[in-house]
């Protein structure tokens, strides 16, 4: 049994209800029209990375680090198989996983994170290419990238202003409009779809595709 308290739900009601507010304004803000090019640049060099048989990696600091995990599966399902790599492992030894050429998709908020930027340099040291994505296009990140993609928001969505919710979303957003570009590019089909994905509900065709 779940012990019940009373929750203090006048606060609880108002602090959902400006989430919702917030959400809606930096959502909204984040499908204002932008523009595409940084997108095709950012896809330009992946393709060019893997017809010379390079990877594609992804790695982040704090909350954009399980967001490396999920555009690592994700790309790799759609057609650009992509490897999770680990911030601090990456100065410890892990940047062997990566060869001259490789395209290394670096996530983070403000841009400035002190760790990451050991990791960036490692990446450079090693001849890695940085596609980065940060909500501060004048960051140190965003200047030492070959292509930046911004996924600046103003708040993140409670009174703190502090832990990373919109933020995150927005990076989401991102990736998702990276992984599209990607997979139009590549042409991948339903048939190719389903020979990665074999399991599940999305491992079947469907009968207009069959």
């Amino acid at each position: 049994m779940v012990e019940e308290r009373d929750l203090r739900r006048t606060e609880c009601e108002h602090a959902l209800a400006e989430f919702n507010r917030i959400c809606r304004t930096e959502l909204d803000r984040c499908l204002e029209p932008y523009s595409q090019e940084p997108y095709f640049q950012a896809a330009a060099l992946i393709a060019a990375c893997r017809r010379k048989g390079g990877r594609i990696h992804a790695t982040g600091i704090g909350k954009p680090a399980h967001l490396c995990g999920y555009a690592a599966s994700l790309l790799s399902s759609t057609g650009t198989p992509t490897y999770y790599l680990h911030r601090t492992e990456a100065v410890h030894g892990s940047c062997g996983q990566l060869v001259e050429g490789d395209v290394v998709i670096c996530i983070s908020n403000s841009g400035e994170t002190a760790e990451l930027k050991a990791t960036v340099q490692a990446v450079r040291e090693n001849g890695g290419r940085i596609v980065a994505i940060t909500g501060n296009p004048a960051s140190w990140l965003a200047k030492n990238a070959d292509v930046h993609l911004f996924a600046g928001v103003s708040q993140e969505g409670d009174s703190l202003n502090r832990a990373p919710r919109l933020s995150v979303l927005a990076e989401m957003m991102v990736l998702q409009r990276l992984s599209i570009v990607l997979q139009a590019d590549y042409g991948l089909t339903s048939t190719q779809y389903v020979r990665w994905h074999p399991a599940g509900r999305l491992g079947q065709l469907r009968e207009d595709e069959r």
